[in-house]
């Protein structure tokens, strides 16, 4: 790689290499602002800023994917944290509920989501980086920063609950 095609700040990434994992990072960004599009597409370009001007640093010890990754969720729990201060904040100053959101129409795919939705964050995280984003047990270790036994007992927990949870006929198609 020639010195003008590295990102001036982390002179291990290039344009291109982000643009290569552009599509998975949008979609594991979108998961971890539970499907909302406008919030993941403000999240992923917080990110890219992040990258770009050298906050999140690149060292190469982990995959640029295992690091993109670990950019987005940390991205997008900061936004989380800041958007719940602010909820707090507002209930505090009515003085009042939040009120509870409308059930949806019971489905096979919303049967799914909810039981993803019940599962602790840490076990929807590794399922969803393992499962869905096809990152092995490893990759989805470091980008929730912790250690690979750890991401193997989330994975492997949330498959059980899953399993428990969901009707036999969701699991065996």
């Amino acid at each position: 790689m020639r010195r003008d095609e590295a990102l001036e700040h982390n002179a291990l990434i290039t344009p291109a290499a982000l643009e290569q994992l552009h599509r998975d990072a949008f979609l594991w960004t979108l998961s971890c602002v539970r499907g909302a599009r406008a919030e993941a597409e403000d999240v992923l370009q917080q990110t890219y800023v992040a990258i770009l001007d050298g906050s999140a640093r690149f060292d190469g010890s982990a995959s640029l994917r295992s690091f993109l990754f670990s950019v987005v969720r940390r991205v997008a729990a900061s936004r989380r944290r800041r958007a719940l201060r602010f909820a707090d904040l507002v209930a505090q100053w009515f003085d009042r509920e939040e009120p509870l959101a409308a059930a949806s129409s019971f489905d096979a795919a919303e049967s799914v989501r909810r039981a993803l939705r019940r599962l602790p964050a840490r076990q929807r995280e590794a399922l969803e980086l393992v499962f869905y984003r096809e990152c092995t047990i490893a990759e989805a270790a470091c980008v929730m920063g912790v250690a690979l036994g750890t991401a193997r007992q989330h994975y492997e927990r949330a498959k059980r609950a899953l399993a428990l949870e969901l009707p036999r006929e969701l699991i065996d198609d």
